[in-house]
């Protein structure tokens, strides 16, 4: 068991990501419908990276992984621009105009474009099975977002409903171009300078804060973030999503980086809208048809694909 651990360490943790992020999605819904989507994505963040701050201090003695290279440290916070900030403001614009079940679907385009990206940048490639397995993978989130129609709610003009898919298009663009730079700083690549994954996932959330604060500032949402931080509940559930998500999940997300093709490691992840199933049906009591379960087990056997 040890040498299969030690072999696959990068897919191990790429699928511990996967479950960490399913854990996070469930907080900022339930957080997200207390104070608003704007205030959960601005202060998860914000949580996280005291979060990461306080963790490098215990165990690397300083508060910011200030023995990372200039370069090193420009590429991860190009990394968090396009992941945390540009990515994550598209997803939710795209969930508000054409709904949850196809947003996710176009973001199914993120693994082979990271892989794209990847061999463009990094030089790295996949065989033929990597790509039949991430097909497979991917087939089976397909199946399963799929499954459940948008509510005539959800359905808007088609100019409106054209902007939706466009920015879902560009979450995935966006997020592939984060996961490259992320691989690119966690390996080095050439860089000098250490950084581990919860330094690097620091300087990404630094990335992203960067840019949400003059944001913040021209909405004029101050205010409402300020209001957020008085909700016990909203904020315990955020605090929680922080840590199963931009702490210890995006810091599982760069060591499966560092030990493994981006393209297998975003495929991994992207069986997030999977992994969901059995908590909405013990959360929510919501019944899960056998399609649904038949897409889960295809979503498993492309997983398996690719660690085999």
């Amino acid at each position: 068991m040890i040498p299969f651990f030690q072999t696959h360490l990068g897919e191990l943790s790429a699928m511990a990501t996967a479950l960490l992020w399913t854990l996070s999605a469930l907080a900022w819904t339930s957080a997200g419908r207390q104070i608003g989507a704007v205030a959960v994505s601005f202060n998860r963040l914000l949580i996280a990276m005291l979060m990461l701050m306080v963790c490098g201090r215990i165990f690397y003695g300083q508060w910011l992984p200030v023995d990372a290279s200039a370069e090193r440290w420009i590429i991860l916070l190009i990394s968090g621009f396009f992941g945390f900030f540009l990515a994550d403001l598209c997803v939710f614009k795209a969930f508000l105009i054409i709904g949850p079940r196809l947003t996710l679907l176009l973001q199914s385009i993120t693994p082979p474009l990271t892989a794209i990206f990847a061999h463009w940048r990094l030089g790295d490639s996949l065989g033929g099975k990597n790509w039949l397995a991430m097909a497979v993978t991917l087939a089976g989130v397909v199946w399963v977002v799929l499954e459940q129609p948008e509510s005539p709610k959800e359905m808007h003009h088609r100019k409106d409903f054209a902007w939706g898919v466009a920015l879902a298009l560009g979450a995935a663009l966006f997020a592939a171009a984060g996961n490259v730079f992320s691989t690119q700083g966690v390996r080095g690549n050439g860089l000098h300078g250490g950084v581990d994954p919860f330094g690097a996932t620091l300087i990404r959330v630094l990335g992203a804060l960067i840019f949400y604060c003059p944001m913040l500032t021209i909405a004029r949402r101050w205010r409402q973030i300020g209001r957020s931080t008085l909700h016990r509940r909203a904020l315990a559930i955020t605090i929680f999503g922080s840590f199963v998500g931009p702490f210890l999940g995006v810091a599982l997300n760069m060591k499966a980086f560092a030990l493994c093709t981006p393209g297998v490691v975003t495929t991994i992840i992207g069986t997030t809208p999977v992994l969901i199933l059995p908590f909405v049906i013990l959360l929510y009591k919501e019944k899960v048809s056998p399609r649904a379960a038949i897409g889960a087990v295809i979503s498993v056997l492309g997983v398996s694909m690719l660690m085999l």
